[in-house]
């Protein structure tokens, strides 16, 4: 291990470094052999239980993590306690339903890694079809119609091994909101903005 000091001359500049080895660090290093060490202040006698609560400890901070990167979920504004429970809620329940899916692929043979699952998901592809349709009372509307690409062959496999079939026909969605749509109770100029979570 190397320790690494900035040096300054009088007028604050940098100036030079220091390097010193601190030859007890590689010692432990190389008695380490790369283990893993926990400590804790749980008396229990039993190091595989504190392992299994560690690892478990590490899936809940990795729920965080999807919520952030998978979900695009970000703590905004927690100075509210409403807010922060339910962040918290959000995550558990990213955790929750990443559990569920890892039991789900191994109960059909395909391991646990329910993010490369995700990235296999990914090559799936629907869009919707919006026809714009005249009624007999002459109005114009909008039909929807969800249609699914059909899989690469692996994918298929992969979708057929889990129980999973892609829908052959479109499918109709109804009650849409467009992204753009504007509050109707209050006038334009008005509207509030939308609050961040």
């Amino acid at each position: 291990m190397l320790v690494v000091t900035l040096e300054k001359n009088a007028a604050g500049r940098a100036c030079g470094l220091q390097i010193t080895e601190r030859t007890e660090k590689l010692e432990w290093a190389r008695l380490a052999h790369g283990a893993y060490l926990l400590r804790t202040n749980h008396p229990g006698d039993d190091p595989a239980q504190l392992w299994r609560w560690y690892i478990q400890l590490t899936q809940a901070e990795a729920a965080f993590r999807t919520g952030k990167s998978d979900l695009h979920l970000r703590p905004i504004f927690h100075q509210k306690t409403d807010r922060v429970e339910a962040h918290i809620l959000v995550s558990f329940l990213s955790l929750a339903l990443w559990r569920v899916l890892e039991q789900w692929m191994q109960a059909q043979g395909l391991g646990n890694c329910a993010r490369q699952l995700l990235l296999e998901l990914d090559q799936l592809h629907s869009l919707d079809v919006v026809l714009p349709v005249r009624g007999s009372d002459g109005c114009s509307t909008e039909v929807r119609l969800r249609v699914v690409a059909r899989p690469e062959p692996a994918l298929a496999q992969l979708l057929a091994r889990l129980g999973l079939e892609v829908p052959r026909l479109p499918r109709l969605v109804e009650n849409v909101v467009p992204k753009n749509a504007l509050l109707k109770t209050q006038p334009l100029d008005t509207q509030a903005p939308p609050r961040p979570y």
